[in-house]
């Protein structure tokens, strides 16, 4: 269907799996935990995947990146992001019994960080096609569905998003996340747009297109641009949740206020007070960026000491206040 002012909702499938609309949250690191997917999901998303994880990390499981993992039954639909750049340790780990709640296993070929590129994973497995392949492959195996998210290139004078892509369909990628922007841009940039639409067309599988959206006409100018199947919001969907329901004309009558007091309290069922305190002041301080006199209250907001303290901060910024 379309929707006014946004762009055309579609259920989109991937492997065995029917995806209820087209617009994606992307895995964020430090952001998109279990209480925010459910959030996104709420809204309209029709995908959202965990922050990144370190295959290397998971095979010495590690407490960390363990708890990345946390989901629940409700989550109807479950996406893991996996980084790693060693073929054996990513298809031993897609196949683990640490992942085996998750439908989709979304591999990491676009991180541009340059600790993670030095190693030999993200956006680098973008420069070793073979390498890049053998981990698709290797994923697969787990029988498991499998993304691949990656970007246009590794520089602005060499772009080969098309050629990659047919190689990830070749290697038995369900679904690929282009984000318009060489590895060289980082995130900064206007995306480019045409080596979106030029992967699109050279493949059958699913293809998404992220990065510069932050608004609703952003994401409607890229569909239009590209010709993408759908859309992957990012930063944006942390600073306005609504972009989903605006985006899919998903109906939404709660409050910025009540979202983050609804966050509070299942964030604190699953995680512990400390974890739960700083994951909701990162995602309070990014809900409040565009409005007006809430500045004064930051530096309250990030020195509360419980989550009372919290709680009646953000009643101070968020309810009854202009915007509500």
């Amino acid at each position: 269907m379309e929707v006014s002012g946004g762009i055309e909702v579609k259920k989109i499938r991937i492997g065995n799996l029917l995806l209820p609309s087209n617009v994606l949250m992307a895995p964020l690191a430090g952001y998109t935990c279990y209480p925010f997917r459910m959030l996104a999901y709420e809204l309209g998303a029709g995908l959202c995947f965990t922050e990144m994880c370190s295959a290397n990390a998971l095979k010495y499981e590690d407490r960390a990146t363990k708890r990345l993992l946390i989901t629940a039954k409700d989550e109807k639909i479950k996406a893991v992001q996996l980084l790693g750049g060693i073929p054996a340790v990513m298809e031993r780990m897609a196949g683990s019994e640490l992942l085996k709640d998750f439908d989709v296993i979304d591999i990491n070929m676009g991180c541009p960080v340059p600790n993670v590129f030095k190693s030999g994973e993200g956006s680098a497995l973008m420069l070793d096609w073979k390498r890049a392949a053998a981990i698709i492959r290797g994923c697969k195996k787990s029988g498991k569905i499998v993304s691949v998210k990656c970007r246009t290139g590794i520089r602005e004078d060499d772009m080969f998003a098309a050629e990659f892509a047919r190689m990830c369909e070749a290697s038995g990628a369900d679904m690929l996340t282009i984000h318009g922007r060489s590895r060289s841009m980082m995130y900064d940039g206007k995306p480019y747009v045409k080596e979106i639409a030029l992967a699109k067309a050279a493949v059958s599988i699913p293809v998404i297109a992220n990065g510069g959206i932050f608004s609703v006409e952003d994401a409607r100018n890229m569909m239009e641009q590209t010709g993408a199947d759908g859309v992957m919001v990012a930063r944006y969907g942390l600073e306005h949740p609504f972009i989903f329901s605006e985006l899919t004309g998903k109906p939404c009558d709660k409050t910025a206020f009540q979202i983050l007091m609804e966050q509070i309290e299942l964030t604190a069922g699953y995680y512990d007070e400390t974890f739960t305190l700083g994951y909701m002041k990162k995602l309070a301080s990014y809900m409040m960026k565009k409005r007006k006199g809430t500045k004064k209250f930051k530096e309250q907001l990030f020195r509360s000491g419980s989550l009372e303290e919290l709680r009646k901060v953000i009643a101070l910024i968020f309810y009854n206040r202009e915007g509500e």
